[in-house]
């Protein structure tokens, strides 16, 4: 879904694990449009519902050609960690899932409390069984589309955050800050798998930093080849 403030021309199309529930919330506060509950009762996903996050389609953005549109990317490997940390650890999706609890056919038997390299050496399995996860784990090409530079005005890295928050208060005439929403209360290195976890995840990183290659080098080492030109079976 787009996220649109027609009073100001802003488009934003949001990418899950990368700022979104900041963005979200900000724009939401900026929108005269969006009626904002009172403070006691917000939560996280109060902002996603009034925004919801969905995959990207070239029609709901191509109108919007006159629009500032924008979106903010994540290194990879930090997303996927993300992943772990925020939605197995903090939001329980794994333990919550109907699928991993009550097992799904032709799936593997699953643990719900999976420890790191338990979930990401099967991480396209906890994909099918588990919307949550899938929904976190696919790759940014789902959601951005396969053109970054065709669909957006301005491609913002997490790490540019407080750029974003300046460009939004000179566009909306006072100054804007992007609240840090749904951080992960712990972190997790990619150097702390095991060494054949790390493999598994070599096609999934790949691909990843090759979508973002304008934007974030892959520190394993990658092939050249054009990510959008190649399936993503364990992505999408």
């Amino acid at each position: 879904m787009v996220v649109r403030l027609d009073r100001y021309k802003i488009a934003y199309v949001p990418l899950p694990k990368a700022g979104c529930s900041s963005v979200k919330e900000a724009l939401a506060r900026l929108d005269p449009q969006v009626e904002i509950p009172p403070e006691d009762q917000i939560t996280t996903m109060t902002w996603h519902s009034i925004h919801p996050t969905r995959r990207f389609r070239a029609h709901r953005i191509v109108p919007l050609q006159h629009y500032w549109r924008f979106c903010v990317v994540r290194d990879p490997i930090r997303r996927l960690m993300s992943i772990y940390t925020n939605r197995v650890l903090q939001h329980k999706d794994v333990w919550n899932s109907a699928g991993v609890r009550d097992g799904r056919p032709g799936l593997p038997k699953l643990s719900r409390t999976p420890d790191p390299d338990t979930f990401y050496s099967n991480l396209r399995a906890y994909m099918d069984a588990s919307s949550a996860i899938k929904h976190h784990a696919m790759s940014a090409l789902v959601f951005l589309g396969p053109n970054l530079q065709r669909h957006y005005s301005v491609v913002y890295r997490t790490e540019d955050m407080g750029e974003l928050a300046q460009d939004l208060s000179l566009r909306v005439g006072h100054e804007v800050t992007l609240p840090r929403g749904n951080r992960s209360e712990t972190k997790l290195e990619l150097e702390s798998l095991q060494g054949a976890t790390i493999d598994a995840l070599r096609p999934y990183l790949e691909r990843e930093y090759a979508y973002l290659k304008g934007f974030y080098k892959n520190p394993l080492g990658s092939r050249v080849y054009d990510a959008c030109a190649i399936p993503l079976p364990c992505l999408s």
